[in-house]
């Protein structure tokens, strides 16, 4: 473990990881706040080291002089920056050609850069703590596509299960004699003829192929919420665009939005390795993974006390206190609404109901530095589109509906067709409810801990009843606590009972 990030509970700090994969090169700039995980860097290069692989034996004569001039080049970023830890990976290409060892050597002479070789279990096992480091209540299989090779690895009960590496990636199923879809639907099925025991409901899906495909179905469906972490796809449903993307030549490919040349040559063999694993798995749904082999040796980094933290948590808590919110806020509101969100009926389910007013109420008082004419739907958006994991784009709309609400934002939200495709009306209502509450709670106490110990809220007999302690009334019952009382009360589907003490 490296020693610089076990103090990363403390003082915020940088942390830069290379990963040099069959297809891409790529340097990622972290700032960790605890558990809190923010990209501020990101940059590839699809190099191509492991397109000659199969036919060869050794990495792409001209991949290897990309990636050399991108590992230069990543290494000046990181001299500049003087991160806490590096972390520099080679995976599948680099590990089984006959010129890996060559290729590393000639790196860290021209760049001091030192690579270290995962073997196929190592990958497989980074790739799925990469997963629940993002997703921590994953259970199923996840499924990590490289340029040379696919990586199988099970979770269950938040531990990562065995796994297994497989010659899928696109590179590996290179053929000189063109591409055929049916040829190659044949070679994937027997090259996954080992791995009927991974069966499962879930795939978590981990790659850049597997990440465009996902953008290339949101665009197909319509889908609102540009975001691929945690896009969920239903296996049946995405099983068509994968059929859709591997009859398209790779002329059509290349005038798709946002395709680039490069990928439109290997996203039509990834659909088909997922057509494969569908049919070979099982699978019923398909969880895209923004986070994989590099954040895994992050997240293995980590003091184990800062990795038990709730993702979700931790990054409504950065974002929170970033505008200078009372540390002590949170908790107190959290404490404050819990009897008004227990009359609530459940929305997803009583125990992630809980952790969602959490992470509510520390986004409390993310608007405070924005402009009062725009803070409602500034709030909204940054909420929905935060990059904080350990959320899926249901829970993100329901926060954001909160959190409008919460600024005093109507019904309908700013961006009503996002939150009608992503949540029920039950679910939005329940969200609404919460915001109100959190609204109510703030304004009544001017945002004081000390001051909302005095007063209480709470549900019986179809009233919404606020009361005071002793002598604080006139203080905390006013006019404003009336109005945002009632809304409350409206949204409940109950009456407002202001009473002076209990």
């Amino acid at each position: 473990m490296p020693e610089a990030l076990l103090s990363a509970i403390g003082a915020p700090r940088d942390v830069a990881a290379i990963d040099i994969g069959s297809n891409s090169v790529r340097l990622v700039l972290y700032r960790l706040e605890g558990r809190a995980i923010w990209t501020v860097f990101n940059e590839k290069v699809l190099a191509g080291l492991g397109r000659d692989l199969g036919e060869t034996g050794r990495l792409s004569v001209e991949g290897a002089a990309q990636a050399l001039t991108a590992l230069k080049r990543f290494a000046a970023v990181i001299d500049g920056v003087q991160p806490a830890h590096t972390f520099v990976a080679a995976t599948a290409a680099v590990r089984e050609a006959e010129d890996g060892q060559d290729f590393c050597d000639r790196v860290a002479a021209a760049t001091g850069l030192k690579i270290r070789v995962l073997s196929g279990e190592e990958e497989a096992r980074y790739a799925a703590l990469g997963v629940l480091a993002g997703i921590p209540y994953a259970d199923g299989v996840v499924g990590d596509l490289g340029g040379s090779s696919l990586e199988l690895v099970r979770l269950a009960d938040g531990a990562v299960g065995r796994g297994t590496t497989l010659p899928l990636g696109p590179f590996a199923l290179a053929d000189a004699r063109g591409f055929d879809a049916d040829r190659l639907r044949q070679t994937i099925a027997g090259r996954l003829k080992p791995v009927g025991d991974y069966r499962s409901d879930t795939l978590y899906a981990v790659g850049g192929a597997w990440r465009t495909l996902a953008q290339v179905h949101m665009e197909i469906t319509g889908y609102p919420l540009r975001i691929v972490h945690q896009y969920g796809m239903d296996a049946a449903d995405l099983m068509d665009t994968a059929r859709l993307i591997a009859r398209s030549s790779k002329a059509s490919l290349e005038k798709w939005p946002g395709l680039s040349r490069k990928r439109a040559d290997t996203l039509p063999v990834a659909a088909l390795v997922l057509e494969g694993l569908i049919d070979r798995l099982g699978l019923k749904r398909i969880v895209l993974s923004a986070w994989g082999v590099r954040e895994g040796l992050l997240y293995e980094a980590l003091e184990p006390e800062v990795a038990a933290a709730d993702p979700l948590l931790a990054g409504c808590s950065a974002l929170g206190a970033r505008q200078g919110i009372s540390p002590a806020l949170p908790g107190a509101l959290n404490g404050w609404i819990a009897p008004l969100m227990a009359a609530l009926p459940p929305v997803f389910d009583r125990d992630r109901d809980a952790v969602l007013a959490d992470a509510a109420c520390r986004l409390a008082d993310l608007g405070a530095r924005l402009h009062p004419d725009h803070r409602v739907e500034l709030a909204f958006d940054q909420v929905l589109r935060a990059p904080v994991p350990g959320q899926n784009h249901a829970e993100r709309a329901y926060l954001a509906v909160a959190v409008n609400a919460r600024y005093g934002g109507g019904a309908s939200t700013p961006e009503p067709r996002t939150v009608t495709r992503l949540l029920t009306e039950e679910q939005r209502q329940g969200a609404r409810a919460l915001g109100l509450a959190i609204r109510l709670a703030c304004d009544l106490s001017g945002r004081s801990p000390q001051l909302l110990v005095n007063a209480r809220a709470g549900v019986k007999d179809g009233a919404l009843i606020l009361t005071a302690a002793d002598g604080y009334a006139d203080v905390l019952l006013g006019e404003q606590t009336r109005r945002r009382g009632k809304a409350l009360a409206e949204a409940m589907g109950l009456k407002l009972d202001i009473r002076s003490s209990d």
